[in-house]
């Protein structure tokens, strides 16, 4: 796929922290718990690490106790592109930026209570978030 902000390697290396690049470029996964955004609740909006696309608004994030920041949906369909991942001997559906390619994590069925029945859980070091102005 053509993306929108394409860099080569070594632009993405020397723009991302080397633990953004292992998470964002080579999809990778921060340990549980071990987040930033894991309880950030304030209202605002969470945009790609690596490219600044928006994702998900504060209103679609829930606590699903996974150790991740959780979201029931994306802020548009198109803002994240969905792929079957065959890695670690399972069949999970990657989330990435669609705007840049970038790995955010991964998306599964099991968001039950929530609107859409989807939970994205997504690393937080994949992500930034900006506060609605108070």
């Amino acid at each position: 796929m053509t993306y929108a902000v394409d860099k080569s390697d070594a632009q993405w290396r020397t723009e991302l922290t080397p633990q953004q690049y292992a998470v964002l470029r080579e999809a990778g996964t921060e340990r549980a718990w071990t987040g930033e955004l894991l309880d950030e609740s304030r209202a605002g909006l969470y945009t790609c690490a690596a490219c600044g696309a928006e994702l998900f608004k504060s209103g679609t994030k829930f606590d699903s106790h996974c150790g991740w920041p959780s979201f029931y949906e994306s802020i548009r369909p198109e803002a994240v592109e969905l792929i079957e991942d065959r890695s670690h001997g399972m069949v999970r559906t990657e989330v990435r930026c669609a705007t840049c390619g970038s790995h955010l994590g991964h998306v599964f069925p099991d968001g039950f209570g929530t609107p859409t029945g989807d939970r994205y859980c997504m690393n937080s070091i994949s992500l930034n978030f900006t506060p609605e102005p108070s």
